[in-house]
């Protein structure tokens, strides 16, 4: 039987580290925009009940759409950071969904989504009080620079890994880690991180390597090559 799960997008960001004046989450990418493909890649799993997308509040990029895939598209006034954006989404949610539910919290630029990814993730957050995140172990050789650009040391790549999305929590726990961080100032690179603070310890769960976040236009080459691989629809 499906378990009601909804997804929360942020894409209120400008995408200016990527350049150019549209921003990335409606470049076109193997016939649709990377907004797009990443909607679907959510909706398109069973347990995922629908999405609440964040956008900034004078986007015109938007296409309105209300449903993908058979299943409603809601939208929310984002913030200037990605937090104030997951936040805003995560309140917006509809009423139907309980404080306890689980969200999936997955970011618009991530469309090579994997469909086994999502489904993991959900059954590791779901036997997990802090929830769970996919995440990929750190397979390179790291090096930590000194001041003049120089390798100060060789760092130990063992029991490190690379966060990814979707990351999932109960709605109103992450509510409250991301309220207390923000009362004080300290800002989240991603939701886990908010989870950590207020305690927790959410659940690693291995995620495709492919499942990347387009950020460069050679990113955005790569996503046309794997999405173009997909089955359609």
């Amino acid at each position: 039987m499906p378990r009601s799960v909804w997804a929360v997008v942020p894409a209120a960001g400008r995408g200016t580290r990527f350049g150019g004046d549209v921003p990335k989450q409606y470049l076109e990418v193997a016939g649709r925009s990377v907004l797009e493909h990443t909607l679907r890649a959510l909706l398109s799993h069973p347990d995922v009940a629908g999405a609440m997308v964040a956008l900034a509040p004078d986007d015109s990029r938007w296409p309105g759409w209300t449903s993908l895939c058979g299943k409603p598209v809601l939208r929310c006034d984002g913030g200037g950071e990605r937090a104030d954006s997951v936040l805003a989404a995560l309140r917006a949610l509809p009423p139907s969904v309980p404080g306890d539910a689980l969200v999936l919290v997955h970011d618009a630029a991530r469309p090579n989504l994997a469909a086994s990814d999502v489904g993991r993730l959900i059954d590791a957050a779901m036997e997990s009080p802090d929830g769970a995140i996919l995440a990929a172990p750190v397979r390179d050789t790291l090096k930590r620079a000194d001041g003049a650009g120089c390798i100060d040391a060789t760092v130990p790549r063992e029991a490190l890994w690379r966060a990814l999305t979707p990351q999932a929590f109960r709605r109103d726990a992450l509510v409250h880690a991301l309220e207390s961080a923000r009362a004080v100032g300290v800002a989240m690179t991603d939701e886990a991180m908010a989870i950590e603070r207020a305690g927790g310890r959410p659940v690693l769960v291995e995620g495709r390597e492919d499942n990347l976040k387009v950020t460069t236009p050679a990113d955005l080459r790569l996503a046309e090559f794997l999405l173009s691989r997909r089955s359609p629809g």
